[in-house]
């Protein structure tokens, strides 16, 4: 929503001569603005100036009340199809006289102009890379603007060449002239390039050693990829590792070296009639896939398989992440190579992507056999998105390229202080706001930084497991933290203790705010969906979160208010044998669960595991006695009520999966058992209160007796698993009419589920109720870190409040 803010001058005067100064907010930095403005103003024949500033974008024009109010009204209508605006601050002044209208130089201040992120090629662009008699035909780095690199390139605000890595390579005078001509879509264009002045491609071996140059190094790469060779892309925000989609053999040796048992691996297509050819694509997924973000979308394959998919892509999966070309280099490979190829991070299982050329042959160097590289320096990091299309709206499950780092705006009154450094450059002080460092959680960890009521979200950094995952995270504070020039006065973690980024937080020698881990989930997809001044019933569902009792959360119903949180409801505990290492072995949790219910009779002859034998001979009869002491002495059997330990479980009992070797890979079969499925019956659904006052239980415990019997009756998995899930909504919809809110909000890892969120949706509609859920913020944890940042502001309402907490010898947990 636009926020006009005029002054009590905003009504012009009288006479015939004004100036109008507009101050613009928003994404309107990369996206031709500047241009935009000149072009508007010099057609209205008004006189003035427009600058970018690392605020925003400045404008003062001259003319007649009525030019001056189609100009403002034109401003909003006509802008770049790219940009958004947040805020335009109009006022009216006496005229100063200008006799032209310019684009002046950038000016410094307090940065909180929005970044745009990197832009997938445009249609005019891409046809000139195919146009032999154009001087960019076949040229891999030709861009505009309203295309290109943004984020991977920029090093400071405001948005100009001296700040980013194009830097380096000076324009040639053609365009040069492209780039001062304000009728040409490349005026301004700040990666602006050609074959003559900007960068280019070489095609190295694994030492380093270069091939070929230019145009020799494509066709070097794809002959590679037809003889079934690994190559190594520097692409946009890092490198892919590239086989042939179709060679299996290939495949299967790319996954060996990559340490990549069976998680799926992203294809790139060559076009949309191939992705038509192996997937269903709806015309919600197809304006996906050809958006500007232009991501990596989870699509249905057809039900007969397509010998141009190799079946080591995505193993036992009936989906497909696909994404289209999104850069000229792609759109030249995928063109001439005329299929598609797997498009996978260029890293090591665990560990960052590779930027830097000489980096890549040090870590990839026993992976990929070539290196297709080029000379443009990338910034920071930045993987493919990865999307799904839930209720009809995009779903982000992975926010990296094309998304990150657009903030969000929370509808909240930030604390600000007017203590210096003030902002003088429109001749007037602006009070200095508070920035927020949310460092996320431990698992698909992004980091945030909020100033004031803008939260900028950075791009997706992963699994803090090891040593370099560790170092990515801090080069992203580190980066956008200069991006923005925020050197944040307080910092808000999970309130785990032993998160890698909690133990970060507490080096940095600032105040310090610990935000419970699934009020965190609900904050951020209220902020996303601009209702944190309202009361909810927050459904935060996934694996694991720290609780305020100590034990593991994860099935949860919190109830937020404007001013305060309390957990309402919850899955009914069960123990974790082995805590951790439960996480990765879901045999383990389904004993948890069926000890749960049947205590020792779960062991011994005659047992309840008699009449689920693939669950029994997923373990040795050693393996089992161990399992039955910790139970009796309860050792290292943390108690939990993780919804996604429940799924975990149900997986195992039903013999979908009894250990993994990725994150959610049980929870992920059964919801693929569920083709071909078509019930909307359920199992019982108890809630029961342990003592007046207390939060509502949900009792898992009769669906799972049912479950056992079910598969005693022959019934088909899915048939079992619709049934829970169905279970699981109609839970959500008894706990909502229990606690009486209207509002209800889904989020966690749970849901990135389409089927459970989908008949969530619908189920909570029919009740007549209201639910909100994740779209460009994931619904897993990478969506904590906002969810920390606005947690903090919340609790930090005052500039009194912030100084208190600075007195605190230990940090409270909100």
């Amino acid at each position: 929503m636009i926020e006009c803010k005029t002054g009590a001058e905003n009504q012009p005067p009288s006479p015939q001569f004004y100036r109008v100064c507009l101050t613009i907010r928003g994404a309107v930095q990369g996206v031709g603005f500047r241009p935009f403005v000149y072009r508007l103003a010099t057609e209205l024949k008004l006189t003035g100036w427009v600058n970018n500033s690392a605020r925003g974008v400045f404008v003062e024009v001259e003319g007649t009340p009525q030019q001056l109010e189609t100009f403002c009204q034109r401003l909003e209508a006509e802008k770049p199809a790219l940009s958004f605006i947040q805020n335009l601050e109009v006022s009216w002044q006496d005229p100063v006289g200008y006799t032209a209208f310019e684009i002046r130089a950038s000016v410094s201040g307090e940065k909180t102009a929005v970044v745009l992120p990197d832009i997938a090629t445009c249609p005019d662009c891409l046809q000139e890379i195919f146009d032999r008699q154009n001087r960019r035909y076949r040229y891999p780095f030709t861009n505009c603007t309203n295309c290109g690199p943004r984020y991977t390139i920029i090093a400071g605000l405001p948005y100009d060449r001296g700040q980013t890595t194009m830097k380096h390579f000076h324009m040639c005078p053609e365009c040069q002239q492209e780039y001062d001509n304000p009728l040409n879509r490349r005026f301004h264009a700040q990666p602006n390039a050609c074959p003559q002045c900007g960068p280019h491609l070489e095609l190295w071996d694994n030492t380093g050693k270069s091939l070929a140059e230019g145009d020799r190094a494509l066709h070097s790469t794809v002959t590679a990829l037809c003889q079934g060779k690994i190559v190594a892309v520097k692409g946009l925000g890092g490198f892919h590792l590239m086989v042939n989609a179709g060679d299996d053999r290939a495949v299967q040796r790319l996954r060996q070296c990559k340490g990549r048992e069976e998680k799926p691996f992203a294809l790139m297509s060559p076009g949309l009639d191939w992705v038509r050819r192996v997937c269903e694509v709806s015309p919600p997924e197809e304006r996906v896939l050809r958006s500007p973000a232009c991501p990596i979308v989870l699509l249905r394959r057809h039900a007969i398989a397509d010998p141009a998919i190799a079946p080591a892509v995505a193993p036992g999966n009936p989906y497909l992440g696909i994404m289209l070309p999104y850069t000229p280099l792609h759109h030249l490979l995928l063109a001439d190579f005329g299929q598609a190829v797997v498009a996978t991070s260029g890293n090591l299982s665990d560990e960052p992507i590779c930027t830097d050329e000489g980096e890549a042959i040090a870590r990839l160097g026993n992976i990929a056999d070539l290196f297709l590289v080029h000379n443009r320096p990338i910034v920071r990091p930045i993987d493919d998105s990865v999307v799904r299309v839930v209720a009809g709206r995009e779903m982000v499950m992975r926010r990296a390229r094309g998304y990150a780092p657009l903030p969000i705006s929370a509808n909240f009154n930030s604390p600000n202080y007017t203590s210096p450094p003030a902002d003088m450059s429109r001749g007037k002080a602006e009070k200095n706001l508070l920035k927020i460092l949310g460092v996320g959680a431990h698992l698909k960890n992004t980091i945030a930084i909020g100033v004031g009521e803008q939260m900028f979200v950075s791009q997706h950094i992963g699994d803090l497991e090891t040593p370099q995952a560790c170092a990515s995270f801090e080069r992203a504070i580190a980066s956008l933290q200069d991006l923005y020039d925020a050197q944040p006065q307080l910092v808000a973690r999970d309130a785990h203790p032993d998160y890698r980024s909690t133990q970060f937080a507490a080096t940095l020698h600032l105040p310090v705010i610990s935000v419970q881990h699934h009020y965190a989930h609900v904050l951020a997809c209220m902020a996303e969906n601009q209702i944190l001044g309202e009361s909810v019933l927050g459904v935060a569902w996934d694996g694991t979160g720290y609780g305020l009792d100590g034990t593991i959360w994860g099935g949860e119903f919190l109830r937020v208010c404007p001013s305060s949180w309390e957990r309402v409801g919850h899955f009914r505990t069960f123990r974790l044998p082995g805590g951790d290492k439960a996480v990765k072995e879901p045999r383990r949790v389904a004993l948890g669960l069926l000890y749960e219910l049947f205590g020792e009779a779960v062991f011994g002859e005659g047992s309840i595991l008699d009449e689920l034998p693939h669950l029994r001979d997923a373990f040795t009869p050693s393996e089992l006695k161990l399992l039955q002491r910790m139970f009796q002495r309860q050792l290292n059997v943390p108690l939990t009520s993780s919804a996604g330990r429940l799924f975990d479980g149900v997986a195992a009992i039903a013999g979908v999966r009894q250990t993994l070797s990725f994150e959610g890979q049980a929870a992920m079969g059964l919801e693929f058992a569920l083709e071909g499925a078509d019930l909307d019956e359920g199992y019982p659904v108890e809630l029961h209160r342990d003592e007046a006052g207390s939060p509502v239980v949900f009792d898992w415990g009769p669906m799972v007796v049912q479950i056992v019997r079910d598969l005693g009756d022959r019934l088909p998995v899915g048939a079992i698993s619709a049934k829970f899930h169905n279970t699981l909504v109609e839970a959500i919809a008894a706990v909502a009419q229990a606690v009486g809110e209207e509002r209800i909000v889904l989020t966690g890892g749970c849901f990135q589920n389409a089927y459970l969120s989908d008949r969530a949706i619908r189920r909570l509609r029919a009740a007549q109720l209201r639910p909100y859920w994740h779209q460009r913020i994931p619904p897993n944890d990478g969506g904590i870190a906002l969810g920390q940042i606005v947690a903090a502001s919340r609790a930090i309402a005052s500039e009194s409040e912030y100084k208190q907490l600075q007195k605190r010898s230990i940090d409270p947990c909100v």
